[in-house]
């Protein structure tokens, strides 16, 4: 036996009935030669961690932008620990934890430039619309290495793409655990975050929230991921309702606090100035955009390029584009 199959047989012995095992994935669009050393979810996570959108994730916004200091979270730092929590609810659920992994570490490679403040920008100037959960699955399929894509599992793709809350859960146990993780790694970091620039303390967080999930970030997680293994099944992953209503009354809390906060998001503004700037200069310039993107709007259309190319872009890159194309250089004679 190859290690990959002493490993899928680990799987069959050791995994919840619930689980998705390897040997049985609906497989990739282009066949693959198996690996002897790793399953196909191994495989999909090294290739997500080795592409370049995944490490343009260390220089995105997560709810910050351009924080003074370097204890803030980026989009990278959040995704680590969606995968923390993933993989913490999954081992005990019995789940596949590769596939855990996959799905996490490549659930935000759509997102753009300034967080959710980019994708609301890109979502009102595009006539398509924009959804980073939408995106993602495109970087994989399509943008990465060159127009190859990376060649994932049906699985993994579709936790990529149902990882957003409010619509269609994923189709395996261990995608609806990632989607859950989401939330109680961006519920928790982002107060974390809060704190630590001034805007809320502690005690400000409502009491309910407070006397059910505990008064410290690590109480909270504990109690929400406690939630999350007590009350789902082989069937489907959930919170206990206490705990879903604490989280909606948390979310609630940080949208008046911190999401819609001048102080936290007044730069906002201009970065979605940024964004609507970029798109229509290479709306009506295409050919200053990288021949790859120049290939994608003869192939499929402007638009689609354009989103490409700017959901691509780190912060600071964005920021640099903008420079280089709009203000006046200095110049000597």
């Amino acid at each position: 036996m190859t290690i990959r199959e002493r490993t899928q047989e680990l799987e069959r012995l050791t995994l919840s009935p619930g689980a998705a095992l390897s040997e049985r994935s609906r497989g990739r669009d282009l066949p693959l030669e198996e690996c002897p050393i790793r399953t196909c979810y191994q495989r999909d996570r090294d290739r997500i961690i080795h592409c370049n959108a995944y490490r343009r994730l260390m220089h995105k916004t997560q709810v910050f932008l351009s924080p003074e200091g370097d204890h803030y979270r980026t989009r990278l730092t959040h995704t680590l620990e969606v995968n923390q929590i993933a993989r913490t609810i999954g081992r005990a659920l019995r789940l596949n934890e590769d596939l855990i992994e996959a799905i996490a570490m490549g659930h935000d490679l759509g997102h753009t430039p300034f967080g959710h403040a980019g994708e609301s920008m890109l979502n009102q100037l595009s006539p398509a619309g924009y959804s980073h959960s939408v995106q993602s699955v495109r970087v994989v399929e399509r943008l990465e290495r060159g127009g190859k894509g990376l060649n994932l599992t049906w699985e993994v793709r579709d936790g990529i793409l149902h990882h957003s809350y409010g619509g269609k859960p994923a189709a395996t146990l261990e995608g609806q655990v990632v989607r859950l993780a989401d939330k109680i790694a961006y519920m928790n970091h982002d107060i974390d975050d809060a704190v630590r620039a001034g805007i809320l303390s502690e005690g400000d967080l409502p009491w309910e929230v407070k006397y059910t999930l505990g008064y410290t970030k690590s109480q909270r997680i504990t109690a929400m991921i406690a939630s999350v293994i007590d009350s789902s099944s082989d069937r489907a992953i959930a919170m206990s309702p206490p705990v879903e209503a604490c989280y909606k009354q948390l979310r609630d809390f940080l949208f008046d606090q911190v999401y819609t906060n001048p102080v936290a998001k007044g730069e906002e503004v201009k970065a979605k100035a940024i964004i609507g700037e970029l798109y229509r200069f290479f709306s009506d310039h295409p050919q200053r955009m990288p021949e790859e993107y120049q290939a994608i709007a003869d192939q499929e259309g402007l638009d689609r390029a354009v989103c490409d190319y700017i959901s691509g872009m780190s912060d600071r890159f964005c920021v640099a584009a903008f420079e280089e194309i709009f203000i006046p250089k200095s110049w000597g004679l």
